[in-house]
């Protein structure tokens, strides 16, 4: 009979798949979002399904899990997109009540006011878009960030990562999450670490059958 354990290695995520803002050097037009309360939503379909079929970026308003790239309906994205397709020149954003346009400048300072350890997570989301990979959320794996090396839909999320902030120390506990986590959904489950200079670093607990 089979056991399943976990091990931990310290490692960087590998940088096999590609990311299509990373490598598009095509210009592109840039789509318009709107910031409402702490939403920002694409009202327009055509635009939000490009986004959708450039990276995942976003959530369809009203379809839970697309079957196609082509929807006709709005498309909500989180804070820490709308931040990265802005810092990425690949949305402008405007306020719903003033018409005024928001600077990244100004949505990173929102979210920090909004959200806690905000500016964290995005480090991490950045640095794992900025290596290729689909970025979705993790919250049923019980972490913060399913990752993808191609996209829902056609593979499954091989890793599910946990941003601790900045100045924070990996404790038993934490070790014996991961592990448990790892175990229970058979993925790498990985802890996220930021250095004093904004390194990310990963820890790594992958399941294993022994």
């Amino acid at each position: 009979m089979t056991e399943p354990s976990e091990s931990s290695e310290h490692s960087e995520v590998p940088r096999e798949p590609a990311g299509n803002l990373e490598k598009d050097q095509e210009v592109k037009e840039v789509i318009t979002a709107e910031l409402i309360g702490t939403h920002v939503v694409v009202w327009n379909p055509k635009d939000g399904s490009t986004l959708y079929k450039e990276g995942y970026y976003g959530q369809p308003i009203s379809i839970r899990k697309p079957k196609t790239f082509d929807f006709n309906c709005p498309v909500e994205l989180s804070l820490l997109e709308a931040l990265y397709l802005m810092e990425k020149q690949r949305i402008k954003l405007i306020d719903e009540k003033t018409k005024n346009p928001i600077t990244a400048q100004q949505l990173r300072e929102y979210g920090t006011k909004v959200y806690h350890e905000f500016d964290d997570k995005y480090l991490v989301y950045k640095d794992l878009r900025s290596r290729g990979y689909i970025v979705r959320p993790g919250l049923k794996f019980g972490a913060d960030y399913a990752v993808y090396q191609h996209g829902p839909g056609i593979d499954h999320a091989p890793f599910v990562v946990h941003a601790l902030p900045k100045g924070t120390t990996i404790n038993p506990i934490e070790t014996v999450r991961a592990g448990r986590l790892a175990t229970t959904v058979r993925k790498k489950f990985i802890i996220a670490t930021i250095s004093p200079d904004l390194r990310v670093s990963y820890l790594i607990f992958e399941w294993k059958k022994m």
